[in-house]
């Protein structure tokens, strides 16, 4: 590492996902910053296409690529397999769980967000997330194994719960996992299955609210519930979940419902992180509200991004939690660095932080898939529903992965589903130590 004195800036960035990578990226290569960036996994991940791999339309190596291949053409990058636990902005120094310090002139923190229980975390035992690759595989696994269970059992009540998929949250993960486990059973496996039928599985979408998207215009969210209903899923609105036990929900109208497979959708929340960051915390979710520029108040030097944020930009707009906005930030901040390091030695100097440029979200809008053909896009004053969306959001998804190695696998995968209904990704495999289809 270089020493405080030197020319070279040190930059320490949490996390690389989206905002983390793009930081990097717009980095590289320049000599004037020495970047270590640090994650707790050795991928990045297209987070927007999780829910594929946990419905098996894709492998899990399709969204995900070494974030050291990527960087591997920048010789001012470390990158570095490690969880950051604890954060001294008053030192400039952060300690990862391998017990390594790591010192800085700039930090990044890009940590992203967890599942959020809404304060009932001991609920997490009995559910499955989506916000990793291994959670996708748990979800695909589990309920790949309740299949073939069901096809084992002879107890009416037992293959009824096996075959019984609860998803709770109606936002755009909940709609697209509906839509897309809709598919898979009651089309894509009605014929490999010889003592159940597939068309009984329930898919049943949870919304605390009174209609799901609610991000979306309500006739796009009218649209979403009445084709889910129309593909099998049963939608339910309205209904909040006050109990959570072993493959049981229970509702606030004291409704109960039995499923071999609790999906958890219904939140998101930041990574603990920010409570070490010395700032007030923006709401319950651990979010923390940065300057205009995307710095802390009063740590000039240290910058928040993606999940971690609640902020306005520089247009008085809210920017959403979504992976434009974050590979924005990500780009911003980079730039803003160079940019100062440009105005080292002019008598613009001294007044560097104060001439900080504000972080200006450009809205491209946001899309839900809601299985085969059908989909809503809404970007500024457009809206479209139906094949027409469905076709956009398949081209801008595709167009989102460049610099994957496979983008045109996924193509090609998508456009085999498409045609015979068959995803391929359904093979199931346990990790060490789990030797039943029981949840781990």
């Amino acid at each position: 590492m270089a020493t405080s004195g030197s020319k070279v800036s040190r930059v320490l960035i949490i996390g690389g996902g989206f905002a983390g990578l793009k930081c990097a990226q717009t980095l590289a290569g320049d000599s004037r910053f020495e970047v270590t960036l640090v994650d707790r996994t050795n991928h990045h991940l297209f987070q927007p296409l999780l829910y594929q791999v946990a419905t098996a339309s894709l492998a899990a190596p399709d969204i995900a690529r070494s974030i050291r291949q990527i960087l591997a053409d920048a010789p001012n990058v470390t990158v570095l397999m490690d969880q950051i636990t604890t954060i001294d902005p008053a030192a400039r120094t952060a300690r990862g769980q391998s017990g390594t310090s790591y010192d800085f002139d700039y930090l990044l923190l890009a940590a992203g967000a967890r599942t959020s229980f809404f304060g009932k975390r001991e609920w997490e035992q009995h559910t499955l997330g989506l916000k990793s690759l291994a959670d996708a595989q748990a979800v695909r696994r589990t309920v790949l194994s309740n299949l073939e269970q069901a096809e084992i059992t002879t107890d009416a009540a037992e293959r009824q719960r096996l075959m019984t998929i609860a998803i709770v949250g109606g936002g755009p993960t909940g709609v697209e996992l509906a839509g897309a486990f809709a598919d898979l059973v009651h089309r894509c496996l009605k014929t490999n299955y010889r003592r159940i039928d597939t068309s009984k599985l329930r898919v049943v979408l949870i919304e605390a609210s009174e209609r799901v998207l609610e991000a979306f215009d309500a006739d796009q969210s009218d649209y979403a519930r009445d084709h889910l209903k129309d593909i099998g899923v049963e939608v339910w609105t309205g209904m909040r979940v006050d109990e959570v036990r072993p493959s049981e929900l229970h509702f606030n109208d004291g409704t109960r419902l039995e499923a071999g497979a609790i999906i958890w959708a219904a939140g998101v929340e930041a990574q603990p992180l920010t409570a070490q960051l010395g700032v007030p915390l923006a709401d319950r979710a651990g979010r923390v509200t940065p300057n205009p520029d995307l710095s802390l108040p009063g740590l000039p030097d240290i910058f928040v991004a993606g999940d971690l944020v609640r902020m306005k930009d520089a247009a008085d707009k809210p920017v959403p939690g979504v992976a434009p906005a974050a590979t924005q930030m990500g780009r911003h901040i980079a730039k803003l660095l160079k940019e100062e390091r440009r105005l080292e030695g002019t008598r613009f100097a001294a007044n560097k932080h104060q001439l900080r440029p504000q972080f200006r979200y450009l809205d491209k809008g946001i899309m839900a898939i809601i299985g085969k053909n059908h989909a809503v896009v809404k970007s500024g004053a457009m809206k479209l529903r139906g094949l027409i969306a469905w076709f956009a959001w398949l081209l801008i998804h595709i167009a989102f992965l460049i610099g994957f190695r496979n983008r045109l696998s996924v193509l090609l995968g998508w456009a085999f589903a498409y045609l015979r209904n068959n995803p391929v990704a359904r093979i199931i495999v346990y990790p060490p130590g789990i030797v039943s289809p029981d949840r781990e």
